[in-house]
């Protein structure tokens, strides 16, 4: 319900900040979205709530704060078309990747820190660029502070979307190798020694489920540390 309420928010934030430009009420809406989302992540904790559409709605409502929020900066000509860009980017590869993972039999990859990083820093650069357009010592902070973790969050994001394609490369490389063991029909003995370093394979060679969210999580923090994400940021 939470992540729905956020979602709800999107357009609200863009119009907000496109129409009769009030930006400290779109703040504050952007500051509801963030505390819903810590709000979230506790109570999933607390009482160990996770589901397959909470997981998804979660990281699907940072997306689209980012995107609409680099949207009405990009519009205002407050930050240049090419940060967008370049945020757009690798989350139009990551997309383009979830495909391949998915004929090797894999889901989509368990949100790893740097991710998470990545997505505060963004989400905290954004409402401070917003404040960086008003005169005065309080704009001129809020532009050197807000471009400072736009900078950084952007580094952050690249390097969260490295992690991902090392992660996913390690993965088929794994499921290729036991599926020309497979192929080869070769002994259970070397079906085995393909696929070692996973044990948790079926008996055809194919990773099972269990192996997917174990071994696409092992850059990310621990499970405690999660809210039951399972798509990168």
């Amino acid at each position: 319900m939470l992540s729905i309420v956020r979602l709800l928010g999107v357009p609200l934030f863009l119009w907000l900040v496109l129409v009769p430009q009030a930006d400290w009420w779109a703040l504050g809406v952007l500051a509801f979205a963030g505390i819903s989302d810590w709000l979230d992540g506790k109570i999933a904790r607390a009482w160990n709530q996770t589901s397959r559409l909470g997981a998804v709605l979660d990281p699907m409502a940072d997306r689209l704060y980012i995107f609409a929020a680099l949207l009405g900066l990009v519009m205002r000509d407050i930050v240049p078309w090419w940060l967008m860009a370049i945020l757009v980017v690798r989350d139009v590869l990551i997309v383009v990747a979830l495909p391949v993972l998915r004929y090797y039999g894999y889901g989509t990859l368990p949100v790893n820190f740097a991710g998470k990083a990545a997505t505060l820093c963004l989400l905290y650069s954004f409402p401070l660029l917003f404040v960086a357009g008003y005169d005065g010592i309080v704009g001129e902070v809020a532009q050197i502070v807000g471009w400072a973790f736009a900078i950084w969050g952007t580094a952050i994001y690249w390097w969260a979307g490295l992690l991902y394609a090392v992660q996913g490369l390690r993965l088929i490389g794994q499921s290729r190798r036991a599926d020309r063991a497979v192929q080869a029909g070769e002994g259970p003995a070397t079906r085995q020694a393909a696929t070692r370093q996973d044990p948790d394979t079926t008996e055809d060679g194919r990773p099972s489920g269990r192996l997917s969210r174990r071994r696409a999580g092992e850059s990310g923090p621990p499970s405690s540390d999660r809210k039951g994400a399972t798509s990168p940021p």
